[in-house]
């Protein structure tokens, strides 16, 4: 990857070119390829994205030691930032863990019985606590939000983003587990190429994740918070 920093005015194909990693952003938000010469910019005017925020996204993503500074952004990019964050929802439930599911659930076929046990718990388990936590988001955070910056929350709301803030857990940790039980405690003759490509998923997972709740601690709640006390 080169080491450089994007902008709005760089040909969209760079960008690619530099990260193809960006390529599942581009399949969330679904922007079609075959975008020839178009900046940046031109793709974001033509699909209604914020310029600023798809820059910062895609910085975030392909620069580890990037930290996303909400102050280039205003309460109009808060809309913006829900819907990828809503975009990157359905990519995780329609793309990311089907794919997992299915390869685990092949995987779990070879293994004895108290191995598979284990791996299908765990799983399970942690399927559940993804289903809750985007449930949450989608269902109270993102309509407080959007009434919010509509102007019609109700005025005896209890409900602010720091709650939000207290009760926000990274979904990604418990990924660490189930890594670690199959790198370590599956049978090494069980070490088939499966097992390496649902390794390889999970870390990819793992990342996307941690660069999703970047996005949600760093850009929408220092924004909201902002517009809160507009508002107050």
């Amino acid at each position: 990857m080169n080491n450089i920093r994007y902008s709005k005015n760089m040909k969209l194909a760079q960008l690619i070119a530099a990260d193809s990693e960006l390529l599942s952003l581009l399949q969330r938000l679904d922007i079609k390829l075959g975008f020839g010469e178009a900046t940046v910019e031109d793709i974001c005017r033509r699909y209604g994205l914020s310029t600023e925020l798809f820059v910062i996204i895609c910085n975030i993503y392909s620069f580890r030691d990037y930290r996303p500074d909400a102050d280039t952004l205003t309460s109009d990019d808060i809309t913006h930032i829900t819907n990828y964050l809503q975009a990157s929802h359905n990519y995780y439930k329609q793309v990311c863990f089907p794919a997992i599911h299915d390869k685990i659930h092949s995987l779990v076929v070879e293994l004895d019985d108290v191995s598979r046990h284990l791996i299908d718990k765990f799983y399970d388990d942690y399927d559940c606590e993804v289903a809750n936590h985007f449930r949450y988001e989608e269902t109270i955070v993102f309509p407080y939000i959007a009434s919010l910056v509509a102007g019609t929350l109700a005025h005896d709301s209890e409900y602010s983003i720091s709650k939000f803030e207290k009760s926000h857990s990274y979904i990604g940790e418990k990924l660490n587990d189930l890594k670690n039980i199959i790198i370590k405690y599956l049978p090494e003759e069980h070490s088939s190429p499966l097992r390496f490509e649902i390794l390889k998923d999970i870390y990819d997972l793992e990342n996307d994740l941690r660069k999703h709740s970047l996005i949600e601690n760093r850009l929408l709640v220092s924004l909201v918070e902002k517009l809160e006390k507009s508002n107050e």
